[in-house]
């Protein structure tokens, strides 16, 4: 199937799943996320769930990795809708929140971080495929954001739903999942 196609069917998908699901759901990707053997990391950049948009949670996500690591830095993006690009911040309980205009929470302000510091990325997506490509939002943020980070940064997609067999029209901009973390698996790209 096509990226336009997924968008649809995956936004139509994420809207019949009841709150119960979801919670099922979200408490399951963290048992398999917390089965990843992962690297040490020290800077860990993660989206902040919505669930109007019905995303996975990253926000238990979030407190596993910093009892991990109390050291951590978790970062955050904030949308320049203008440019087309993620800025990147610091995310502590101090960071004042605002809505951008898509309704999804961001920092104000704060302090910067350089994409070249970040270990790893926990992505946001509405559907990816055997292959590791994922199918985002249509806007490109996040493709334009991996291609600044380091070549070995760990991208890390969360997902509801189970692969499909292939997205039909990847591009060279595509960069595709080191892992996708499912309710029922991991999948290792």
């Amino acid at each position: 199937m096509k990226k336009e196609e997924l968008r649809f069917i995956y936004k139509q998908k994420r809207k019949t799943l009841s709150l119960q699901s979801i919670e099922k759901f979200n408490d399951l990707i963290l048992i398999n996320f917390q089965k990843l053997s992962l690297p040490s990391v020290e800077c860990v950049h993660t989206y902040l769930s919505s669930l109007k948009l019905g995303e996975p949670e990253t926000a238990n996500i979030i407190k596993y990795l910093e009892f991990k690591n109390p050291m951590i830095k978790i970062v955050i993006p904030k949308v320049d809708i203008h440019s087309g690009h993620l800025a990147h911040y610091h995310y502590d309980e101090q960071v004042e929140m605002i809505k951008n205009e898509y309704g999804i929470d961001e920092p104000k302000r704060g302090n910067k971080i350089s994409e070249t510091e970040i270990d790893m990325v926990l992505i946001p997506l509405l559907a990816f495929d055997k292959s590791g490509y994922r199918v985002g939002f249509g806007k490109g943020y996040y493709d334009k954001f991996l291609a600044r980070c380091r070549k070995d940064v760990l991208k890390i997609g969360l997902s509801f739903f189970e692969p499909v067999d292939k997205i039909e029209d990847i591009t060279g901009y595509d960069i595709p999942l080191d892992f996708c973390v499912t309710p029922k698996e991991t999948f290792i790209f």
